[in-house]
């Protein structure tokens, strides 16, 4: 129908909590160490670790649609809240942490790591964000390849429209940031970031990477762009999955919303590949007015306005999302996704996990408390959304 997969896969980062403080506590040793204990079958080795070792890392199996990536995502956090109650800390999805320090953070003794640090110095240590990644198959062939170029291509123009949706990340260290994604703006300090520019073909994308393997770009002894995993940009050709992999989003809070910025980006896709197969292309836009975009997602969230660039006005959020919705509907019956795509505009109207979050730390600061009160209610509510829809939890 579609000549890809068009299959799914997630990847969320969580953070760990220490119940008393509501601080980040360096304690994914003790998370893998009672895995392995009791791993068996399916929830086996699942847990990985990450950079700061108060994260973690957990990735779907492939999933035909979004029906089976809702029960993969909700397996997963069973799995993983369901640990951290055994071991008396929290579990929390958001992109970052309303005020944990990153130099109070505990870096994973791996060799990898190690080598990631001294690459990167002062950067890469202040990353104290948490993001999730969803890839969209496409296949290994030529034709399939060049597809994933063209549709890559495209697909920047909403990268913003979705990072809206998602933005999780209003605090940073204590403050109150002004910002809906603080998590894009530390990001932001990494190369080979951001936005991609605009590749002509899939030969064009690859020259680019083998040269920044080529000249050490891209890390110790990466020599070829089946390596070349350190190009983070918002959107990018995973270079051992055959998927596209977007990278843009925050780390949303709810099952709900993750199941629909992963259905959103498959239902884009597959709107892209249909328009492509009438001899249609979406309209090619410099990358500057998409980062200008970017920026309002940012700052704004879904309480923003992104601008129309085919009749150069500015337009709300939500009225964007109401036309994204209506531009996908003749796909989202094929791909099963009709209800999960229209979820979008209920976080457009009602507001992401950033305006949740801010709505929370005001109402307690109205009440007479504290910003540390403030600050600790934040985290219980992010607590107690992760769990949402995730049964057999405590």
């Amino acid at each position: 129908m579609f000549n890809v997969p068009l299959d799914l896969g997630v990847e969320e980062e969580y953070q760990i909590i220490d119940l008393e403080t509501r601080e980040l506590k360096s304690y994914v040793q003790e998370f893998i160490g009672r895995q392995r204990v009791q791993g068996q079958g399916d929830d086996a080795e699942e847990i990985k670790h990450e950079f700061m070792q108060s994260q973690i890392e957990v990735g779907t199996r492939i999933c035909r649609d979004v029906n089976e990536l809702r029960e993969e995502i909700r397996r997963l956090r069973r799995h993983v809240i369901g640990i951290g109650d055994q071991l008396g800390v929290g579990i929390v999805a958001a992109a970052t942490h309303p005020f944990s320090r990153w130099q109070d953070q505990a870096i994973t003794a791996s060799d990898r790591y190690i080598e990631f640090a001294q690459d990167m110095q002062h950067v890469v240590r202040s990353l104290l964000i948490f993001g999730m990644h969803v890839h969209i198959g496409f296949g290994g062939s030529p034709e399939q390849r060049e597809l994933m170029i063209n549709v890559m291509n495209d697909v920047r123009y909403f990268l913003p429209h979705i990072l809206s949706l998602s933005t999780s990340s209003p605090f940073w260290m204590g403050h109150k940031t002004g910002l809906k994604s603080y998590r894009s703006i530390v990001f932001k300090a990494m190369p080979r970031t951001g936005i991609p520019m605009a590749f002509a073909s899939w030969s064009d994308y690859a020259n680019l990477v083998n040269i920044y393997a080529k000249v050490g770009a891209l890390g110790k002894d990466i020599t070829t762009i089946s390596d070349a995993t350190r190009i983070w940009w918002d959107v990018r050709p995973h270079p051992k999955y055959n998927t596209l992999e977007f990278r843009i989003a925050d780390l949303t809070t709810t099952i709900d919303e993750t199941i629909c910025i992963a259905a959103l980006y498959q239902a884009i896709v597959a709107k892209l590949i249909r328009l492509r197969q009438n001899n249609v292309s979406w309209r090619f836009y410099p990358r500057d007015l998409l980062e200008e975009n970017k920026w309002r997602a940012v700052r704004y969230g879904v309480e923003g306005q992104l601008i129309d660039f085919g009749r150069e006005i500015e337009v709300p959020l939500p009225d964007l999302i109401d036309e994204l919705v209506e531009l996908v509907d003749d796909v989202v019956d094929d791909l099963g996704s009709r209800e999960e795509v229209a979820y979008a505009r209920s976080i457009a109207r009602s507001g992401s996990s950033a305006d949740r979050q801010i709505r929370c730390f005001d109402t307690v600061i109205e009440q007479g408390g504290s910003e540390q009160d403030a600050l600790h209610a934040v985290v219980d509510l992010l607590a107690h959304e992760t769990r949402q829809g995730v049964e057999g939890t405590a």
